[in-house]
């Protein structure tokens, strides 16, 4: 094994058919500490009085960071193949739990 083939370890990763079909989210809360990023997917139905946290993903600061610049990457790419993506102006959501949020 050459030094170059040592360097191009691949990782096997496995998804689970119910972590496939995925879950839908119009909301993400982000909330954070000293030592993690909180990050609630929530689907929010209109005129619903409340809605529930679908997914909590716990990242360390350096893993939120990683995201955000991943994001920002695939974001770019998809705007350079399908044109930009339109930002629609969202009424304000009261958010009753949490000391701290932003979506």
């Amino acid at each position: 094994m050459t030094d170059q083939d040592k360097n191009k370890q691949s990782l096997n990763i496995e998804v689970e058919e119910k972590v496939a079909e995925g879950t839908y989210s119009n909301l993400a809360v982000i909330n954070h500490s000293a030592s993690e990023f909180v990050v609630d997917f929530i689907n929010i139905m209109p005129g619903a009085p409340k809605a529930k946290v679908k997914s909590r993903i716990i990242l360390t600061p350096q893993h939120a960071k990683r995201l955000m610049a991943a994001l920002a990457d695939n974001i770019s790419r998809f705007e350079n193949n399908h044109g930009k993506i339109k930002e629609y102006d969202q009424p304000p959501i009261p958010m009753t739990f949490g000391p701290t949020g932003e979506a």
